[in-house]
């Protein structure tokens, strides 16, 4: 079963059993789908596309959590929060600083990376690999802290 047939088995299942919040949340990772389903107009979407609106709608509701603790709104970050868990559900099991530190120094000596100069060689090979399972903000902390830039 792929993320879509899952999607919708799941958004069946949260309508039958009354779970709002999941059911809102379903609906809107779906709807990226479908977005992205009339952008590629006749090519089929891979689990690369799917992969990717799930890491968007995850990065929307890190962001708004942030923003919304900063503003003090309680009820709000508890809302996206759950938001949060129904969107980790789909995505694949994040990567450990530990993973994150040793495929970048992995890269780094593939690429010959030397200062912060090369930031861009290194950060582009790793995002690639870890497509959904590390924050870009984390890997570029990492990179910058093995290249010496911090």
């Amino acid at each position: 079963m792929n993320l879509t047939e899952q999607i919708n088995a799941d958004m069946k299942d949260a309508l039958k059993s009354g779970r709002k919040l999941e059911l809102e949340t379903l609906r809107t990772i779906r709807a990226g789908i479908l977005d992205i389903e009339k952008k590629k107009i006749g090519t089929v979407l891979t689990a690369e596309d799917e992969l990717g609106v799930l890491t968007t709608a995850a990065k929307k509701r890190r962001e708004a959590i942030e923003q919304y603790t900063q503003a003090g709104r309680a009820e709000l970050v508890e809302q996206e929060t759950r938001e949060l868990e129904v969107i980790m559900r789909y995505l694949p099991q994040p990567l450990t600083e530990a993973e994150i530190e040793a495929l970048v120094a992995e890269t780094i000596a593939a690429t010959g990376a030397v200062d912060m100069k090369d930031l861009g060689k290194v950060m582009g090979p790793v995002v690639k690999a870890t497509k959904g399972r590390a924050d870009g903000g984390a890997i570029q902390a990492v990179v910058r802290r093995l290249l010496g830039g911090a």
